[in-house]
């Protein structure tokens, strides 16, 4: 009898370390096994000790669930930098294309604009201050011309010397400042430069 209890308490503590599965198939037959359940059984898991149980197919449902909802997460994310990047390349080709424009006028008109009056800010090599602004480049190099075209106007300013985005600017208002060879200093907000 002892030689029995000692057989059947060996047999439970063996199966209470590893668990126990309940198999279950599709006609209701059930089995017990010490290994998971083979394919096409309902597999749950059954803590000797707790007796509590777990869904094992259920569980793989959340993971696999889970898993995709990371993935659909992690190609969004991929979307959405490939659609940031795409703007940002359009954004440099637009700022290149005003300079380009910038450095004409220049070229066209040397007697009334220094030879770097209007250098061009290079998307890869942006100061400091126009990096806050790298969303707005094309904007920016097209409201420098814009100054200094204003500033040549009020007929105060004989030659440009210089035409930047100045630390005045802010989100809702960029400002630009002007030096002119007269040592005058104009500054221009956006708003008056696109009234």
């Amino acid at each position: 009898m002892r030689f029995t209890l000692f057989i059947l308490g060996s047999f439970f503590s063996v199966y209470a370390a590893a668990g126990v599965y309940k198999c279950t198939d599709a006609n209701g037959g059930t089995e017990y096994r010490s290994n998971p359940c083979l394919p096409g059984y309902n597999n749950i898991q059954i803590n000797v000790k707790s007796g509590s149980s777990v869904d094992l197919d259920e569980q793989e449902k959340r993971q696999i669930l889970e898993q995709k909802k990371e993935q659909a997460a992690l190609e969004q994310q991929k979307s959405e930098q490939q659609q940031l990047q795409k703007k940002q390349a359009d954004i440099n080709r637009e700022a290149i294309d005003e300079s380009a424009k910038n450095q004409v006028l220049i070229k066209n008109n040397p007697d009334k604009y220094s030879a770097y009056a209007i250098p061009p800010y290079i998307p890869e090599k942006l100061p400091d201050l126009v990096k806050n602004y790298q969303a707005r480049l094309a904007e920016i190099e097209r409201l420098r011309r814009q100054a200094a075209e204003k500033a040549l106007a009020s007929g105060q300013c004989i030659r440009v010397e210089s035409a930047e985005l100045n630390s005045k600017s802010s989100k809702g208002a960029l400002v630009f400042l002007i030096d002119c060879s007269s040592a005058k200093k104009f500054y221009f907000t956006e708003q008056e430069l696109t009234k």
